[in-house]
């Protein structure tokens, strides 16, 4: 199956390109820190793949399980929570260290800050991780989804309290929406892109996911592991990725691994960009129609993007067919390797991975030998979600929906 993909011959060594200093230890570890303070905090999982490794040819692979967070079945509250409550530590006129989500979250605390509504844009995670953290908080949240969303991540938003509704706007136009609405209204919007007057709370964002990677070192270590040689993170608007990337980039120098960013081939904003190959940020438009919900975005995090464009190895756009077979190959492993449940935009980067090691041509083979990807490297992906939408999700792993050769029925 052709791919297409960037390598990026212009990286830059960590230091040497754009500030790593908004996600470097001390800020990874005091959103880390905070995050600790939550009754339902616990590291999610990093399962090691040792079948799936042999059977791949590689030394060794690892899939961080974020299907466990916080009981939402996805990354996205480590965001969401940290960023929100950054907003109103700074309120208060205290900081983030000195202070307890117990204390954050209580009575008391409500009642110096009064009513406050949240809102964002989101096809279903962001706007959960958005809806709990405001329960939490005793707050509001209007949430507003782009069309074509599943059904049950907006009931899984609606019956955490918040107000939300399925539009009839693309994802970007929906993020416009939700802007417009809270520019109306007084809200506070917390989106996990960034634009012009509009950075801090994306960047909170980024470093409340940054509690991902700092997880993940020690599981390694803990393993005996010291560091991966090659990490695939997949983007969206680019946040998830840039937080990580840039925490690995910060903590580990030289030492960083070769990291692939990965994204649906109908909205790839990110590949675009750095195929365009001027350094600067470029949308792409259209429906972004893909099974990846979560990676559906148009319009790159513009503070994630220069991250990404300056430290990362390669940008790839993949077909839906990646995704699926990512998700079947996580739910149904090979013998003695555990079972992950994950999602369509969780399983990509497996899919991929499983795509560069099978090939024996053509330029998903060339990638392989450019990301020097072998019997030595030491894989980490991350499984962003679970199983989000149990309709996407039986018709890929029962029904053999999204195949190599219906994706290629479709485009002929």
């Amino acid at each position: 199956m052709p791919i297409d993909y960037v390598f990026n011959k212009n990286r830059k060594r960590p230091g040497q390109g754009v500030s790593l200093d908004l996600l470097n230890s001390f800020e990874a570890e005091r959103a880390r820190a905070y995050h600790q303070g939550f009754e339902e905090y616990q590291p999610s999982g990093l399962v090691q793949l040792p079948q799936l490794a042999d059977y791949l040819r590689l030394g060794k692979l690892f899939v961080k399980d974020e299907s466990s967070r916080f009981g939402l079945n996805a990354f996205k509250v480590l965001g969401a929570s940290y960023a929100i409550s950054r907003y109103l530590v700074r309120k208060l006129g205290r900081d983030i260290s000195d202070i307890s989500c117990r204390e954050l979250c209580s009575d008391t605390v409500r009642k110096q800050l009064g009513d406050i509504t949240f809102t964002t844009a989101t096809d279903g995670n962001h706007g959960r991780a958005v809806a709990w953290t405001a329960r939490q908080l005793h707050q509001k949240a209007v949430i507003y989804m782009p069309r074509g969303s599943d059904p049950i991540r907006l009931r899984n938003i609606v019956e955490l309290g918040a107000e939300a509704s399925i539009t009839d706007l693309t994802y970007d136009d929906a993020v416009r929406f939700s802007k417009q609405k809270a520019e109306e209204n007084g809200w506070v919007i917390v989106q996990d892109t960034a634009w012009k007057g509009y950075e801090e709370i994306p960047t909170w964002i980024m470093q409340g996911y940054a509690t991902l990677a700092v997880e993940a070192m020690e599981q390694l270590r803990e393993q005996n592991v010291a560091a991966p040689t090659h990490v695939f993170l997949q983007a969206g608007v680019g946040s998830f990725a840039g937080g990580v990337l840039g925490f690995l980039a910060s903590s580990l120098g030289e030492k960083m691994p070769k990291v692939t960013i990965v994204e649906p081939e109908k909205a790839n904003c990110i590949y675009h960009s750095a195929r365009v190959g001027d350094g600067k940020a470029h949308a792409v438009s259209g429906d972004l129609g893909t099974l990846m919900a979560g990676l559906a975005c148009g319009e790159p995090n513009t503070i994630s993007w220069e991250l990404l464009r300056d430290y990362a190895t390669a940008f790839v756009s993949c077909p839906d067919s990646l995704a699926a077979t990512g998700m079947r190959i996580l739910a149904t492993p090979l013998k003695g390797d555990e079972v992950i449940i994950s999602g369509e935009s969780g399983a990509v980067t497996t899919g991929l991975v499983h795509l560069l090691m099978e090939s024996e041509g053509g330029n998903a083979a060339q990638l392989r030998q450019q990301l020097e990807l072998d019997h030595n490297s030491v894989v980490l992906l991350v499984s962003t979600e679970g199983n989000t939408s149990p309709r996407a999700f039986r018709d890929a792993v029962w029904y053999g929906k999204y195949s190599d050769s219906e994706e290629n029925r479709r485009k002929r």
